[in-house]
């Protein structure tokens, strides 16, 4: 920021006055309103739903423009397809809420698990494979699922993973959740299923689902249980025998079978009192550093084809209901393009074209 704003410091000291050019430069790179720089003090802008995240202990209590901006647009979404859900008289999703926390957690994973088909010999060959069935399989039964690593369509503004991993947002019609897609794909996986238990127990939140500690919130604690049993059911690793001289390529192994993280193994190692809880420290530290060098090595990614993408960012449910909608004259193309991130008629028809055959 000092780079794009070299006088910043001076503004701040008040040595120091910028041109109105210059504050609306900064206001737009800051994503806020003009009017806010002017205030006295910034306003108290708070989630619209709980928000469960924290750093140890230590409940964050602050959410910055990124968050705020993608849970606003996911609202805008989820209450336009609530209103398409009524009129034409959708049945409400029926697992919505059906769970209480504190319930038994591998009877609550295996029900999930029936549902949505998804056993560790229906995830594909890869981690993307997963992924992918996992959300069609949620879609399939009335999850509007949105995965995406930017604000909207606006490829300057990345999401940050550290901030946010995801969150669900309930409603009997149109169940939502996001999943913050510039994670790892298995923290994406991971992410999801956590969501998917905050929809069965029918309560809203932006979601702490770090595997490093054990949440102190009661429901995000029974959560994150479920997801991990989800995934990695107990009764499959109970009697395993691990070579700790290799301990990476055992835990490599299982991350690929199961299609998770190795956090998330070795998590379920401990829950299977494979290690003590300072063993179980020392090896999740040890793993989440060598985790992150190898992400370094690898940089990024690219965004992919805009038609495969695009339909994910938003959910495809809910873009195949809008874009029929606006077909049948009931929405406007403004309003459509609005909600979908798009500005081009040729490219709302090619999007039409090709999840009207998918």
């Amino acid at each position: 920021m000092i780079r794009r704003f070299p006088d910043l410091p001076a503004w701040e000291a008040g040595t120091k006055q910028p041109t109105l050019k210059q504050l609306e430069k900064f206001a737009q790179a800051t994503h806020l309103p003009v009017g806010y720089l002017f205030l006295l003090e910034p306003p108290d802008e708070t989630i619209p739903i709980p928000d469960f995240r924290t750093i140890g202990d230590i409940a964050l209590g602050h959410a910055g423009p990124d968050l705020l901006d993608t849970i606003y647009q996911c609202q805008q979404r989820q209450e336009w397809y609530r209103d398409y859900a009524r009129l034409h008289r959708e049945p409400p999703v029926p697992f919505v809420g059906t769970f209480a926390v504190g319930s038994d957690v591998v009877g609550a994973a295996a029900r999930m698990r029936e549902m949505l088909e998804f056993s560790p010999d229906q995830r594909g060959n890869s981690w993307s494979d997963a992924l992918r069935r996992l959300v069609d399989e949620a879609d399939r039964n009335g999850v509007l699922v949105m995965v995406s690593g930017i604000v909207g369509s606006n490829t300057h503004r990345r999401l940050d993973p550290d901030e946010f991993r995801g969150f669900a947002i309930t409603d009997d019609l149109a169940p939502l959740i996001f999943v913050n897609g510039a994670d790892t794909k298995a923290a994406q996986i991971f992410t999801l299923a956590h969501e998917l238990a905050h929809i069965w127990i029918g309560e809203s939140a932006v979601s702490d689902v770090d595997m490093a500690s054990t949440p102190a919130n009661v429901t995000e604690r029974w959560c994150n249980q479920v997801a991990a049993e989800f995934l990695v059911p107990g009764s499959a690793i109970r009697n395993l025998r691990l070579d700790r001289n290799h301990l990476t390529g055992e835990l490599e192994s299982l991350a690929r079978r199961f299609k998770v993280s190795t956090l998330v193994v070795l998590r379920r190692l401990f829950d299977a009192d494979y290690f003590t809880a300072s063993e179980y420290r020392s090896v999740f530290s040890a793993e989440l550093s060598r985790i992150r060098r190898v992400m370094e090595d690898r940089g990024g990614g690219t965004g992919g084809n805009f038609y495969n993408t695009q339909p994910v960012r938003v959910s495809k449910r809910f873009a195949r209901a809008l874009i029929v909608s606006t077909l049948e004259g009931q929405t406007l193309h403004r309003d459509a393009f609005q909600m979908l991130g798009l500005k081009k008629v040729s490219t709302f028809n090619e999007l039409a074209a090709r999840l009207g055959g998918a």
